[in-house]
């Protein structure tokens, strides 16, 4: 038969005790491969959770690219004479939408923090991101150490947070790094270069290398991390994406007629915008990252590290105080709005250092 044969050995044996995995010869097809099947049948019944936050100040194009993104007015913007006055404090917004493509569901949450750096003082203006953040790892921790669970416990947590950085064409604003090194411990971040129609392509290129010095520069780690590489392939493909980020991006909802085609883009008066045109922008790759090929790593990661941190974290602060039946009675969290100094064992010291 295929498959692996673990030997385990006694402890009292003066060989390791290490379990010993030999391949199997086949001599006859068994069908395990069907497996692949069975779980493509069972997600296209249950369907996907997908939980995405933008965060940048107001006029970056923020909901325009998540509908984009999602070909889908997933995010309604108000117009700019409709918008009023700033609001005083960061108010978080979700919605969630079910999106439905070839009979796959995607339960999409977008979380958009309208507000963020707009007021003259900006201190302290990432606490109730930060906040927002662990609290849904709260929410997933409560139902998880319930004795009798739910069959499927509703999955809330921040799988990636894009941040939008305005086109100054400078640097990273003071802004920009103090909440960067705070968030990139908590969740997985993406940077991007907001409305980069704005840069001329020379102007794009020498943002995106500051850009890239400042995040080293004050060891800033953003997705896709390298000790995060399982293999060759995956090294290959995240060092393509890791000389790109920040992706310099261009959202539009709207279709225009191009050659006789029918393409998403902006209108100018020197022509048209086309988003999912690599030689215009590099929308395609942001979406690509998001969607088509790492959808399921931010996941995985979310779940494996950063909620893993937290995890450890509160259950070391609460000492596993049972109270009642069906109850692991957790103390109520403290915020903690600076990076936390418990780490994955996948995610060492050494990683860090050695990461992008």
């Amino acid at each position: 038969m295929a498959g692996t044969s673990k030997r385990s050995m006694s402890p009292h044996s003066s060989q390791s005790s290490s379990p010993r995995t030999s391949s199997c010869e086949m001599f006859g097809y068994v069908g395990i491969e069907a497996v692949l099947d069975q779980l493509k049948i069972k997600a296209m019944k249950t369907g996907f959770e997908f939980n995405i936050m933008v965060v940048g100040r107001s006029g970056l194009g923020k909901s325009t690219m998540v509908n984009t993104l999602f070909k889908s007015k997933v995010w309604k913007s108000s117009p700019v004479n409709k918008l009023g006055p700033l609001p005083q404090t960061l108010q978080l917004q979700s919605v969630t939408h079910t999106i439905e493509e070839k009979g796959v569901k995607l339960k999409l949450t977008v979380t958009d923090t309208p507000g963020f750096g707009d007021q003259i003082n900006n201190d302290k203006c990432w606490d109730p991101i930060l906040n927002y953040i662990n609290d849904q790892y709260e929410h997933y921790l409560q139902e998880e150490v319930l004795i009798t669970r739910q069959h499927h416990i509703p999955d809330t947590r921040v799988h990636i947070c894009v941040y939008f950085v305005p086109p100054t064409g400078h640097c990273l604003r003071p802004l920009d790094i103090e909440f960067l090194k705070r968030l990139c411990r908590v969740v997985n971040v993406v940077p991007v270069i907001a409305r980069a129609d704005s840069l001329t392509l020379e102007e794009r290129e020498a943002f995106r290398w500051q850009i890239q010095e400042d995040l080293k520069k004050n060891g800033i780690f953003v997705y896709p991390q390298k000790c995060f590489d399982e293999d060759t392939d995956d090294k290959a493909l995240n060092d393509k994406i890791r000389e790109k980020i920040p992706f310099a991006v261009v959202g539009a909802d709207r279709e225009h007629t191009v050659n006789g085609k029918c393409v998403l883009g902006r209108k100018t008066k020197w022509g048209i915008i086309e988003v999912e045109n690599m030689a215009h922008c590099e929308f395609p790759l942001l979406r690509d990252l998001l969607i088509r090929s790492h959808m399921q790593d931010l996941k995985d990661i979310t779940h494996n590290v950063h909620y893993e941190n937290y995890r450890v974290h509160r259950l070391n602060e609460s000492h596993l105080l049972t109270k009642g039946a069906g109850w692991v009675t957790l103390s109520p969290p403290s915020r903690r709005t600076t990076p936390g100094r418990c780490q994955s064992l996948r995610w060492s010291q050494e990683d860090l250092e050695n990461g992008s």
